[in-house]
Order: C-alpha cells, then sequence, then structure tokens
C-alpha cells in the first residue's frame, strides 16, 4: 500500500470532494503517461485504484454513492478515458473552494 498514512484513518476525515480531487491527481497522472511512459503509468495507475478503494471503503457512503463509485471504477479501468478527467476536476474545485 503506498498510502498506508491515509488508509490508517486521514482519508476518512476529508470530504468527499477532497477524495476524489486527490483520486483525479492520480489518474491525471495516469492518462498523461498511458501511452508514454509503461512504469509510470502502472504506478499511477495503482495509486488511482487504492485511493478510489479507499473511496469506496469509506463507512460515510451510502450505498447508492458506492454504486457511482463502483461504476466510476469499472469506467475508468476499461480504457482510462481522459474525458474522466473533467469529472474530477470538478471535485478539486469544490476541495479548494471549501477551504
Amino acid at each position: 500500500m503506498q498510502h498506508a498514512h491515509l488508509a490508517a484513518g486521514r482519508w476518512f476525515t476529508m470530504s468527499l470532494a477532497e477524495q476524489l480531487g486527490n483520486v483525479g491527481s492520480e489518474y491525471s497522472r495516469a492518462v498523461s503517461n498511458h501511452n508514454q511512459n509503461e512504469t509510470r503509468f502502472n504506478a499511477a495507475r495503482e495509486r488511482f485504484l487504492e485511493l478510489l478503494d479507499l473511496t469506496i471503503a469509506d463507512p460515510r457512503w451510502n450505498v447508492y454513492r458506492k454504486r457511482e463509485l463502483l461504476r466510476l471504477r469499472e469506467i475508468s479501468c476499461q480504457d482510462f478515458p481522459p474525458d474522466l478527467q473533467t469529472y474530477f476536476d470538478k471535485f478539486a474545485s469544490l476541495a479548494r473552494t471549501k477551504r
């Protein structure tokens, strides 16, 4: 686990916007390395999935939110569509405005 300090509990104190903003950062790294650097792509992909899985595991989110997050995981793993970055950017922007 690369984000052990987050898994230890800090992740579960963040808002959904903060969580998905961070997930989106790793997604962006994966997309930018998708066809250029396989090692970096795989590392970013693993970090992305780890953070998304932590978000899914957050006990605060109800079954409907978890269903959406699981669908997001499914879609993002199919081919890392770059247009999903817009989805994540909205959460990052929201998280910045709430600080």
